[in-house]
């Protein structure tokens, strides 16, 4: 008799890839500068410490919303009561306020089409619950975030069809790779039911023009099915070209009250854009008013704690508070990509363009012995176990060219970062050596031979014919 559900047994969570190995090794000897210096240094985790001390000094202004008081007067009984599943009105206004700021305020969110959530993992996972039943696929363009193969796939059953994207354009999408990932799960026998994209990209970093939202808006609304915008680094964009929402383009098309508009969905999260993943923020966007309705009772299973919505409501509430904060981290963004980007040119590497995110996609295929995911996975391991980084290999991105890794940025110090590239320049110094000196091996060896054939042939014209 079976004691457990295949689900407790099943290996379908998609947390046997590369990129969680990378975490739990991390974990084993994490570096620190005075306790660990030689450990492993984690940069495969896409978490935002650059401006932390702006939200520090603003708890430190206003200690009456981190104690739970209003106006003096504890608020404690209140909010270690509230559960409603709908959420704090207050914060619902400001999250869906901070929403439209963040995207110059081109378009507005209504905080009743809001449904809140724990982080951007619960909200993705609700929405193909809604839109899906297993069995039943969406298209997501490549390389995606790993975590997708357990958000998406693991306890919804859904299936995830890849939209093969390439380095020869940037990796963007095109009608042609949307069509080909159409019929590949139409020859599987999958129901597509929608499309899935990170915009900006995770991991590649990039946001996308409207062009290329323009053709998906046109691509679902002729193949009758969903999309859906994960939008968690929307306020990571630090330079041109800014970031345009899927809603601004929708405004500007005039689709309202039409089929897409009820079709296109939104996932926000504070995790990225103000560095709150462990406050487990995230939300639901969508016009679809049954959309709404399920998906804000299946909210009941991952709620945000009332403690948590009424701190962000006002800390949200402060306009020059976010006005600033939004700008200072935008600027330390830049900053911090700048000097990844450098470092890494610095010792020939190079990576994507990209304008967002905190990462960068990183071109590595110059340093493999091979063009094949068993070279990359060749090299992840020398650079984490010998040289002490942990980077995500492409091939859990289910990137489709060997090569390319996700490098962060965002979570360490710069003292740190230049630690890293000092590392990687030692790794990459040691590999050119390793290179020439097995070049200068071969060439030896190939001189030898060539030698011992002239001894050979020398010695045989040199033998009289009767002795050949």
């Amino acid at each position: 008799m079976r004691l457990l559900s295949r689900k407790a047994t099943c290996n379908s969570h998609g947390q046997d890839s590369s990129y969680f190995l990378g975490w739990q090794e991390y974990e084993k000897r994490p570096y620190d500068a005075v306790r660990n210096p030689t450990g492993i240094i984690q940069m495969g985790l896409a978490e935002n410490q650059l401006s932390f001390d702006l939200l520090e000094s603003w708890l430190a202004a206003n200690p009456d919303a981190a104690s739970f008081r209003r106006d003096g007067e504890s608020i404690f009984r209140e909010l270690a009561l509230f559960q409603d599943y709908h959420g704090l009105p207050a914060f619902k206004k400001t999250l869906a306020e901070f929403m439209s700021e963040i995207r110059g305020n081109k378009v507005s969110f209504d905080p009743t089409n809001l449904v809140l959530t724990a982080g951007a993992t619960s909200a993705n996972e609700t929405l193909i619950f809604c839109l899906a039943e297993a069995g039943e696929a969406f298209l997501l363009p490549t390389p995606y975030y790993p975590g997708f193969d357990r958000d998406l796939k693991w306890r919804t059953g859904a299936e995830i069809v890849p939209i093969e994207c390439h380095s020869s354009n940037g990796f963007k999408i095109t009608q042609a790779a949307l069509d080909d990932a159409y019929e590949s799960a139409r020859k599987r026998n999958l129901r597509v039911k929608g499309v899935l994209i990170t915009n900006p990209s995770n991991p590649l970093g990039t946001t996308m023009t409207k062009e290329e939202l323009n053709l998906l808006l046109n691509f679902v609304n002729a193949k009758d099915i969903h999309l859906i915008s994960d939008e968690i680094y929307s306020g990571t964009v630090f330079k041109a070209p800014g970031f345009i929402s899927v809603m601004e383009v929708l405004h500007d098309k005039k689709l309202e009250n039409t089929d897409v508009w009820n079709r296109v969905h939104i996932v926000y999260s504070l995790s990225k854009d103000l560095g709150l993943p462990g406050f487990r923020v995230g939300a639901i966007y969508s016009n679809n008013d049954t959309v709404v309705a399920a998906a804000t009772k299946m909210s009941s299973f991952g709620l945000v704690s009332s403690q948590t919505q009424y701190l962000l409501s006002a800390l949200l509430s402060d306009k020059n508070f976010t006005k600033n904060y939004i700008k200072e981290n935008q600027k330390r963004l830049r900053r911090g990509h700048e000097m990844l980007v450098n470092g890494l040119r610095n010792v020939g590497i190079e990576c994507l363009q990209s304008n967002a995110g905190l990462f960068c996609w990183v071109d590595m295929r110059h340093l493999m012995r091979s063009n094949t995911f068993e070279g990359e996975m060749e090299i992840w391991k020398k650079i984490l176990y010998d040289v002490g980084l942990n980077i995500s290999a492409g091939g859990s991105c289910h990137c489709s060219e060997p090569g390319w890794f996700r490098v962060c940025f965002a979570n360490i110090t710069e003292d740190t970062l230049n630690l890293s590239m000092q590392r990687l320049k030692n790794f990459v110094i040691s590999l050119n050596s390793s290179s020439s000196q097995s070049h200068h091996q071969r060439m030896n060896n190939s001189r030898r031979r060539s030698l011992t054939k002239w001894v050979l042939r020398l010695s045989f014209n040199d033998r009289a014919p009767e002795e050949r």
